[in-house]
Order: C-alpha cells, then structure tokens, then sequence
C-alpha cells in the first residue's frame, strides 16, 4: 500500500509543470510534498552551489510566526495583506494572527495555480475573522489592492508581509514603485514585514545567477542599502534591519544557522 500524503495532488490542466515555480521550489526547500519533478530539478542546482539553502528557507518561515505574532499581539493589528505567499504549510499567517486574535482578517495573494488550489482548501478561518486568497501577481498592485478590499478595509491599519518576493522583480526602480504604491494604499499604524536575500557570499551569488538563468523563476539580490530603501519613511521595531534569523529570535530545535544572506525588518507607518 501506498502514502497517498507523500504524493503530489495531479496537477490541474492549468498548472504548467515543464517550468519551475518558486512557491513549489520554496516548498521542497521546506521538505514538502507539494512540488514536481522539475521544481526538485530547480532547488537541487541551486542547493548544490549554496547548501545553506534550505536553512534559509526554515529562517524565512520562522521570521514569518514571529513578525505575525508580533503584529498581532504587541501592535495590535488585525487585518495583513501577505503578498507571494507560497504553498499552505504549519503555522500559515492566518493560524498565527487568529490565535492571538481571532478576529483578524488575512488576504493571501500569489500566482500560482497550485498555491490556489491549496488555499480554496485548506486556508480557512476562525468563525470571527476571514481569509481570502487572490489570484495576481506581485507587479500588480492596483489589481491586488482593489481585490482585498472585498475583505480588507484600509480605513484601518493592516499588516503588509512580504517573505522572499521582492526578489522576482529584478528592476530596482520597479521594486521600489510596488513598494510606494502598496504602502501608499495603507494608513498610518499599518506594518511592513519584509525578508529577501541580499548580494553577499560568494557561494550564494553564484547559486542565485545560475538560478536566474536556469529558467523563468530567477531572483535578484539585493544590496543591504537597496533592502532598507523598501522601509524609507517607516520606523523600524526593535531591532531593525536584521539578519533574518537575529529578528527578535526564539529558541528552536530547528533554527540552528546564523543566516547572513537574507536580512528582515517590522517597520510602522506613522
């Protein structure tokens, strides 16, 4: 007998599986199920060249439960906006602001028809709260902002996270229109979460060119400067702009490396 749960769902007539995707390569990094052969192909060339991959992603995941709790409790936020969402797993955005406050209401958006597929199932709500999930792409802003309102009210402060994403739009100028536009959406009290990789380590560098050139995922680092640039006019929680896994750590028995290749803030718009 087979275990139906170690095997990927068919994919749907949409889903492309001859091309990589980055929610299902950050999927296998995370050791899911939810990824095909050629994403697998993907994460195992970029892993060659720079091992400590996997423990980036883990880091990026942990940044995510921490920052969430953060907004939830500490600020008081009750409304995020979390944009490149990738696959549903443990500990999803919406389990973690419920828990603190059931009432929260979580719109989810990303571009792959899979990640959809999942979250119609599996990302539901606490009676008093709600979730959402949108089908757009991140250099979409307008068409994102006018579809959360359905669930969203920017009357109020909202929780804008943004985990590993701002990296899949390699134009600097682009990236930092998105941001602006974005923010500019949301009112004064609302939060920035964000974590992307940046351009140091040569082993790293090397591992995000061949990627890039691999096929269509591709993603671009950054210099330090360029990611503080994203929180220009907020004012960063304690302790700022951070290695990842150095944002307001907590003890685990997984989170074992010191990540230097992808830095994290919180910051407040005032």
């Amino acid at each position: 007998m087979t275990d139906d749960s170690a095997v990927p769902p068919p994919p749907a007539p949409e889903i492309d599986i001859t091309v990589p995707h980055s929610a299902r390569v950050w999927n296998y990094w995370l050791g899911g199920k939810d990824n095909y052969a050629v994403d697998r192909a993907a994460g195992d060339q970029y892993r060659e060249t720079f091992p400590q991959i996997a423990d980036v992603a883990r880091a990026g995941r942990y940044f995510l439960a921490r920052a969430v709790r953060f907004l939830a409790g500490e600020a008081g936020i009750r409304q995020f906006l979390d944009i490149g969402t990738g696959l549903p797993t443990v500990d999803n955005t919406h389990e973690i602001a419920q828990r603190v406050a059931p009432e929260s209401r979580i719109v989810y958006v990303d571009n792959d028809p899979l990640v959809l597929a999942h979250a119609r199932a599996l990302l539901t709500s606490t009676p008093e709260g709600a979730t959402d999930y949108i089908d757009a792409d991140l250099r979409t802003p307008a068409t994102i902002l006018r579809a959360a309102t359905a669930t969203l009210d920017f009357a109020a402060p909202v929780g804008l996270i943004l985990i590993g994403t701002l990296g899949h739009v390699p134009d600097d100028e682009e990236a930092r229109s998105i941001m602006r536009r974005l923010l500019a959406a949301l009112p004064s009290g609302s939060y920035l979460a964000l974590a992307d990789s940046i351009n140091v380590g040569e082993a790293h560098k090397e591992a995000a060119r061949r990627y890039s050139e691999g096929g269509p995922v591709g993603y671009h680092l950054r210099s330090a400067e360029q990611i503080a640039a994203f929180f220009d006019g907020l004012e960063l929680a304690e302790p700022g702009l951070v290695p990842v896994s150095r944002w307001r750590p907590e003890p685990s028995p997984f989170e074992h490396a010191d990540i230097e290749t992808t830095l994290a803030a919180v910051g407040r718009k005032p």
